[in-house]
């Protein structure tokens, strides 16, 4: 095929999102409810502004306040005095019977007792903690995602909570961003598919079943193409990636019925995205067809100001309300000022009713008309909460997390009696940070250290710090030395902080602090065995004696039984088999870097150096250990790949999977494509389904996925298009692996 005759390829209009596979839920509009019909037209408009206002909940406050500008230790009896107003419609992050029933009782007291609904932030697990979202996204397990956000939402109805603000599914492409800690990567199929598995999790088939949340889906949209990889930055974003990229998981959530979203702090196309019309109306509600309610998030409305697009309170009010924000999050300008805005005809009634009708309906649909008190038990609280059997969840999700980056010489799996172990670093003993960020109401008593988990198998450990993680120790380096001379074979835990990931830390240098770095080289000086663990909430740029050591673990932050997951990886007792959803770059300059990439017009060689070609001067243009990269302790061979030479509407590929080694292991087969010609450039590849093989020793499976037209559209001239001709299609255990097989779209 000529290059002209790719340019002018048949091009076909895909209105279908290709990211909804296997859906166990479907959308459902709002059905007109004669109960809430009636509630609005009896309501005043003050009433009807204080249902679209959600606060911080000082009633149930645990420890210090989990969100900015909020009093030390709470204010409940004025908390409780407002809701008696009918002035809140929804409070956040507070979990507990006795206040839950305290609020509730008040909601109760007012003209209409319209019921509070009770929000948190539960990101990963409330007293279990689990794997934060990028560790398990490694799994590639939307069962094991869907598992997990089930857990959890047994857990927050135990504790007074019908919403929890997640999943998120922003796609992160630059790891000095702190948040991507909360999502699932770098890449858009995967952060849909685990999306879409942590919605039915928390929302399940009936959002009446007590034991279920509304989930929401944030931050709409783009929020993790900051630029720099800042915190609250603006973005530069394309249409095309915008769409295919970050737009992209979100509507497959509302394709899947998610009751709600949250808008973001960030900018699209210089409109902030909290006022953003086209985002919120247009896209959402007019294109999508969404029925849900929008929730901005923490005082993004008033952030208007800030940002310039607002002159005042009222006027930021005005602009995020029309845009499409149903619900204010503690600003409280929907309550200041909203009554004004519809009786000076600035703001048409109907539009506040029908932000009222959707809150109203978020209410009525998790069953709080028919039982306000829903999920306030005293009894759940004591028993449906951190059982035998969430917590052994959170032991399997964090093996089923850790990525085996590197093991030379098959340093591990260890055998049941290694001897004399070293366990080296900050994390060793640590039971703080091992929860991770977005963990308020981890019951810390949970937590299990590495320390723990080896002391109950009865080995011979010597647990030395060495440094704390951004400070060196006084003879801190002398005592990690020593123990290590003594070791037959030594585990170095070093990493992040729990605050050095998550909101509002972002990182201009993604490796590792220098005192643990002065720690690692000097530990390896001693030339002992040594397995390197790294605690982290995002990819790292690695260094020294830590890139060269014989075994490298990427552990994250697995929750609540953290130490004994590892553990069980560490020995053999569970076969990792995690891949990275994110690129672990070569240097901290490279970001952001992420795999789908486009080629550029000078594309590096393969192997080699070439001049005036797209690299830096001190590092290719390819990342240290790539997007879908995990290794396991036995071995896989992909062979027999089989793809038809022709694709109408959709197409059977298949190939035979191999385990050529000793121990039971799962192989996660990732299949990518490349558009070969196209109008517009195209990813060097791009991932379009994966799936989860476990093999015996010797055992052999042929798997098979099925393409459709729609996964092959992109986006240009404002609207989803396919375009036919040759594309390129790997099945592979690694972005970077495989051999291509072309075939040709007619």
């Amino acid at each position: 095929m000529s290059q002209s005759e790719g340019i002018n390829r048949r091009r076909v209009l895909s209105s279908t999102s290709a990211l909804v596979c296997g859906l166990a839920l479907t959308p459902r509009a709002v059905a007109r409810s004669e109960r809430v019909e009636s509630l609005i037209a009896s309501m005043t408009l003050a009433e009807k502004a204080g249902q679209l206002s959600c606060f911080s909940d000082q009633i149930r406050m645990r420890g210090a306040p989990f969100n900015p500008g909020l009093p030390p230790k709470g204010d409940a009896a004025a908390q409780l005095a407002r809701i008696r107003t009918g002035a809140v419609g929804m409070l956040f992050n507070g979990a507990g019977y006795e206040g839950a029933k305290a609020a509730q009782d008040a909601a109760q007291a007012t003209r209409l007792k319209i019921p509070l609904i009770f929000a948190a932030d539960v990101i990963h697990g409330a007293k279990t903690v689990f794997p934060v979202p990028l560790a398990e996204a490694c799994s590639f397990d939307p069962d094991l995602c869907e598992q997990t956000a089930r857990a959890a939402a047994l857990e927050m109805t135990a504790l007074g909570i019908h919403w929890t603000f997640a999943p998120m599914v922003d796609v992160a492409r630059d790891q000095r961003w702190g948040r991507v800690v909360e999502g699932a990567g770098e890449d858009p199929y995967l952060a849909a598919q685990l999306g879409l598995a942590r919605v039915r999790g928390f929302q399940g088939g009936d959002l009446r079943d007590p034991t279920r949340v509304a989930a929401c889906a944030k931050h709409f949209a783009a929020y993790g193409a900051v630029s720099g990889g800042m915190e609250y930055n603006s973005t530069e974003i394309s249409p095309a990636t915008l769409h295919e990229v970050h737009l992209a998981p979100f509507q497959a959530c509302v394709e899947a019925g998610v009751a709600t979203l949250m808008s973001a702090f960030n900018d699209i196309d210089g409109v902030p995205a909290s006022a953003n019309r086209w985002l919120l109306t247009d896209l959402l509600r007019a294109d999508w067809k969404f029925r849900g309610m929008v929730v901005g998030d923490y005082t993004a409305d008033e952030e208007l100001i800030a940002h310039g697009y607002a002159a005042d309170e009222r006027d930021a009010a005005k602009k995020a309300f029309l845009a499409g924000m149903d619900m204010s999050m503690q600003s409280d300008l929907f309550n200041k000022w909203l009554p004004d805005l519809v009786e000076k005809n600035e703001v048409p009634l109907g539009r506040l009713d029908e932000a009222v009708r959707r809150v109203l309906h978020l209410k009525e649909s998790v069953g709080l008309f028919d039982d306000p008190y829903r999920s306030v038990n005293e009894r759940a609280e004591r028993t449906s909460v951190a059982t035998p059997a969430m917590l052994e969840l959170s032991r399997e999700a964090g093996a089923r997390s850790i990525v085996l980056l590197k093991n030379e010489g098959d340093l591990l799996p260890l055998p049941g009696h290694p001897g004399k172990i070293a366990l080296i670093g900050p994390f060793g003993a640590d039971r703080l940070h091992l929860v991770g960020p977005w963990s308020p109401f981890a019951d810390k008593s949970l937590s299990r250290s590495l320390a723990q988990a080896l002391s109950e198998r009865k080995l011979d450990v010597t647990v030395v710090k060495g440094s704390d993680i951004e400070a060196p120790l006084a003879a801190g380096i002398e005592e990690a030395v020593a123990a290590a001379m003594q070791a037959d074979v030594v585990l170095l835990f070093v990493g992040e902080s729990l605050l050095m990931s998550g909101e509002a830390q972002s990182r201009t240098d993604i490796g590792l602090p220098a005192p643990q770095l002065a720690l690692a080289e000097a530990v390896a000086q001693t030339g002992k065995p040594m397995v390197v663990l790294l605690r982290h909430g995002r990819a790292l740029a690695l260094k020294g004696a830590i890139k060269d050591a014989r075994a490298i673990l990427a552990t994250w932050f697995l929750g609540s039984r953290d130490g004994e997951a590892i553990a069980d990886v560490l020995f053999g007792d569970v076969n990792p088999s995690a891949k990275l959803a994110i690129s672990f770059p070569h240097e901290s300059g490279q970001q952001p870097w992420y795999y789908n990439h486009k080629a550029t017009g000078r594309p590096a060689p393969a192997t080699g150096a070439a001049p005036y070609k797209a690299r830096y001067r001190e590092t290719r243009n390819e990342a240290f250990y790539p997007f879908g990269h995990g290794l396991s302790y036995t071995r896989f061979e992909i062979t027999d790949v089989t793809v038809p030479a022709r694709m109408t509407d959709r197409m059977e590929v298949s190939a035979t999977v191999r385990n050529t080694g000793r121990r039971l292991g799962a192989e996660v087969v990732q299949l990518y494509v490349h558009d070969v010609v196209a109008s517009r450039t195209r990813p060097i590849r791009e991932l379009k389904r994966f799936q989860r093989v476990s093999l015996r020793p010797g055992e052999a499976r042929r798997v098979k996925f099925t393409l459709t037209r729609s996964d092959l559209h992109f986006w240009g001239d404002g609207g989803w298009i396919v375009e036919t001709g040759a594309f390129d299609l790997w099945i592979a255990n690694s972005s970077t692996g495989g051999e291509a097989r072309r075939f040709d779209l007619v």
